[in-house]
């Protein structure tokens, strides 16, 4: 009994949308457990963050668990079963980590609580995010712009999107095996140029998740060699990619998608192998940030064509 007093007392728990508002308005950095009345909080981690309270002593460090069934701002994470853990500070999102990864969230919350605390005693900005996996659902189900949009640079009939083989599958030497899975999947692939980018080039590149808790170290992966950039077609390319990518994190991958690329060769939620676009805007644009204004009515084929 002792314990379950512990554990209540040590994560504040958070019921309705007026406890909710009340919690996050609280100062400091709130860490926030969410789950489902199905299946409950996660209790592994629950040791680890009292560990990390006993250790610090912070009175800016909170905890709290929240049952994603009765708040209307945690809709989007119903019916889901990994552990989701919400960092704010001011109110605000500052960083996400989902899985019971007891190195990653105690490093997030030493990280997170310094940086707060910057913001407090020195005024300095703080950096909010958006949940990188909630975006990612969004693009996977939002409709498909008409192509009428991009004529000029998508033929009509004809449906395209970016594929990257990342630095970490070309270092393992997975690229052939990556391209017979493509061209078996029924793509064609039109143009393919192998390229190690700069640091800004991948800024650039990664400018649409600018912010975002994982962008920096994306970045800094994208840089250590060589990539493969390719154009794919296919009949519903961007979606139908997608699908053959798998979930961004390969633990998911493998029993969600367990023929998907990334449950065949990632290596981890940044090692994930392939990149590829989340909707047709983002194909044209990074089309032409990779390839400039290239005639894709010409049916320019690469070497794996």
């Amino acid at each position: 009994m002792a314990s379950k007093k512990k554990d209540v007392s040590l994560q504040v728990i958070i019921s309705n949308q007026e406890q909710w508002e009340e919690t996050l308005s609280s100062k400091g950095l709130l860490v926030v457990d969410v789950y489902q009345a199905w299946c409950g909080p996660c209790k592994t981690a629950v040791s680890l963050f009292r560990k990390i309270k006993n250790e610090l002593g912070d009175d800016l460090l909170q905890f709290a668990v929240a049952e994603a069934d009765s708040i209307d701002v945690l809709e989007k994470y119903r019916g889901k079963c990994e552990p989701t853990f919400l960092f704010f500070a001011g109110g605000e999102l500052v960083a996400v980590v989902r899985g019971a990864n007891a190195p990653l969230l105690q490093k997030t919350i030493i990280d997170q609580l310094e940086a707060e605390k910057k913001v407090l005693n020195q005024g300095l900005d703080r950096k909010v995010v958006k949940d990188e996996a909630l975006l990612e659902e969004e693009d996977e189900t939002s409709p498909i712009p008409s192509q009428a949009e991009d004529d000029e640079l998508f033929p009509s009939g004809k449906s395209y999107t970016v594929a990257i083989i990342k630095p970490d599958a070309v270092a393992h030497g997975k690229t052939d095996e990556i391209i017979m899975k493509i061209q078996e999947a029924g793509f064609e692939i039109l143009a393919n140029e192998e390229k190690t980018m700069t640091e800004l080039e991948a800024r650039d590149f990664y400018q649409h998740r600018a912010g975002e808790v994982y962008t920096d170290s994306m970045v800094q992966k994208s840089v250590k060699g060589p990539c493969l950039m390719m154009i794919l077609s296919k009949e519903n390319a961007v979606q139908e990619w997608r699908e053959l990518m798998g979930p961004t994190d390969p633990t998911i991958a493998q029993t969600s998608a367990p023929d998907s690329l990334r449950s065949l060769f990632a290596k981890s939620i940044l090692q994930n192998a392939v990149h590829g676009s989340s909707n047709i805007n983002h194909a044209t644009e990074k089309i032409k940030f990779i390839f400039g204004d290239i005639d894709l009515e010409g049916n320019i084929s690469g070497k794996f064509s």
